[in-house]
């Protein structure tokens, strides 16, 4: 069976973390700790690995997997463009539960899925994953599950589902939400003559908050007497 490293044993963690960053040189799979779900994550420049993601999750790739990067900078490298009001949420919400959805990178050879030349971008709060990123650069990552499965909020919940298709499960406990993040669409904002943002999927950040900072930017609430509550993830795009 694929090994589990205990990341509150420094001795495993450090086992962990040097077996995960070959993993993704190597173009093979591993699972993760975020701070909203657990994530299965591979190196987002090798199509031969984001393919085997998907096929690990029983995904299409009309469901391409969002990018996590490590901070602003690693996200300038990989969008056409970092929009103002963009760069206003990621200093409210980064790191923490917002993938933002933008151009892509046109010089970049990588192959996400069927992407329509976007990619999704967000910054996890959580220290390892943030050290992995750093270490490895840009992973390709998707919630830890099966679709249809509900996402993984521990590291074993994963290996149930994920089995060995998965070189390397690195294990900090329960999630700290089990909430996916918000994801907004802001290509709206890049050459759009009625700029506005649009949110794909509610989750860690409310309207609200994201109405806090863009303002007018952000579309209308959908019409309804009350907005549900974000729920746990029950198969979505990221960890």
């Amino acid at each position: 069976m694929t090994p589990l490293y205990d990341c509150a044993d420094q001795g495993q963690l450090l086992t962990g973390m040097r077996e995960a960053r070959q993993a993704v040189v190597r173009g093979e799979l591993i699972v993760l700790p975020t701070d909203t779900v657990y994530g299965v994550g591979a190196d987002a420049f090798s199509p031969e690995a984001v393919a085997r993601l998907l096929t690990a999750k029983g995904r299409g790739r009309q469901q391409p997997p969002p990018v996590l990067v490590a901070g602003l900078d690693m996200m300038r490298a990989l969008v056409s463009e970092v929009p103002e009001p963009v760069a206003r949420l990621v200093e409210e919400f980064w790191p923490g539960g917002l993938t933002v959805v933008l151009p892509a990178q046109p010089s970049l050879t990588w192959d996400l899925g069927d992407t329509h030349g976007t990619v999704a971008v967000r910054m996890p709060d959580h220290p390892i994953a943030l050290q992995l990123i750093t270490e490895t650069g840009p992973l390709a990552v998707s919630s830890a599950n099966l679709t249809g499965k509900p996402a993984a909020i521990e590291a074993e919940d994963a290996r149930l589902m994920l089995g060995d298709s998965v070189t390397v499960y690195l294990d900090a406990g329960p999630s700290s939400t089990g909430i996916s993040s918000t994801i907004v669409d802001a290509t709206g904002l890049v050459g759009a003559d009625a700029p506005v943002v649009r949110v794909l999927r509610d989750g860690a950040v409310s309207r609200d908050r994201l109405r806090a900072v863009l303002g007018d930017l952000l579309e209308p609430d959908p019409v309804s007497e009350d907005e549900p509550e974000p729920v746990p993830d029950a198969g979505g795009d990221d960890g």
